[in-house]
């Protein structure tokens, strides 16, 4: 009876050490991969250098992107519709007008201005108090300014809303500055395709850099390559090192990247800060959060994986060992 257990537990025996040496294999093969970087340290700083430079520009154009939203965003007048009402319209209608309009889906917020306060503001800003004194009647509307929601604030949808109010009976008149809406969206629009072109072209460019190093490093260990596919070794075996050099690469590349960007963001902070400041802004530069300094390093192992595997795929298969 024991010997007829004893198969099973050496298959068992087997499936667990290649379970345990599998791991172990790749751990040594990784190490054995930076180990190499190691040996060669000028040539490998030199090409994290470029890495990290070519990550940097578009994660620095995307970090201007993100602000320059930031400060659209702070231009709530850019979309603000006014709604000037009919003389008709006493004040109790026109808040309870003002009301409705509130209560619409592409409305944010409601500021409902008087006719006696827009007379009160206009004598104390226009300098023609005295000459307003002599007036019998209330010469200016109540107003409305609609601030639509962030969804209803593309030129096209608020367009569509200003319709929508004039047609109310209580409106005379809608003022809405749609020439320069259109622009602010036009000239964000093409920054956000200039910053994608970019990035795309510098995320190539890194690729192409980690390959060209790849092969390089393959054409080195040519010979070596051949005596290894001699003796039996698969292609997958002798890819796995410069695999992992690619990863190791990109995982270096990264941090460079966001290191840079760090110190570059604090650099620029305190002259924007006081520029701004100038202005009567609070405005703070933004810096790379730190769900997006992750996404920049995870984009940055699959850029050097793309490229190492791009290489080793097309050069390690054409290494065969060759009879003396």
């Amino acid at each position: 009876m024991p010997n007829s257990f004893q198969p099973q537990q050496q298959a068992k025996v087997s499936v667990t050490q290649r379970m345990i040496a599998f791991p172990l294999r790749h751990l040594q093969q990784a190490i054995g991969s930076l180990g190499d970087l190691w040996r060669t340290p000028f040539t490998t700083l030199m090409t994290l250098l470029v890495l990290g430079i070519s990550l940097t520009l578009p994660a620095t154009l995307h970090l201007f992107v993100k602000n320059a939203n930031t400060v659209v965003a702070q231009w709530d007048s850019a979309s603000e519709i006014t709604l000037f009402l009919k003389l008709s319209v006493d004040d109790k209608a026109a808040q309870n007008f003002a009301s409705r309009v509130e209560l619409y889906p592409e409305v944010a917020n409601v500021e409902y201005i008087s006719a006696e306060q827009a007379l009160a503001d206009f004598k104390a800003n226009s300098g023609y108090g005295d000459a307003l004194a002599y007036l019998n009647t209330n010469p200016l509307p109540a107003t409305l300014l609609v601030a639509p929601t962030q969804r209803a604030s593309q030129a096209h949808a608020v367009r569509d809303l200003l319709a929508k109010l004039e047609q109310q009976r209580e409106v005379d008149q809608g003022k809405l500055d749609l020439e320069w809406l259109t622009r602010l969206e036009a000239m964000a629009k093409l920054i956000e395709d200039v910053v994608l072109g970019v990035a795309l072209l510098l995320c190539l460019s890194v690729v192409l850099i980690i390959g060209n190093t790849i092969r390089l490093a393959i054409l080195n260990q040519k010979d070596a390559i051949a005596v290894m596919k001699l003796v039996g070794a698969t292609d997958s075996f002798i890819q796995r090192p410069f695999m992992y050099a690619g990863m190791w690469y990109g995982i270096a590349g990264g941090f460079i990247a966001n290191l840079t960007i760090f110190i570059l963001a604090h650099y620029l902070s305190g002259a924007i800060t006081d520029l701004t400041g100038l202005y009567g802004s609070k405005f703070a530069l933004e810096t790379l959060s730190a769900g997006e300094n992750l996404l920049l390093l995870f984009a940055a192992i699959l850029l050097g994986l793309l490229g190492s595997y791009l290489s080793v795929r097309q050069h390690i298969r054409a290494i065969e060992p060759t009879a003396d």
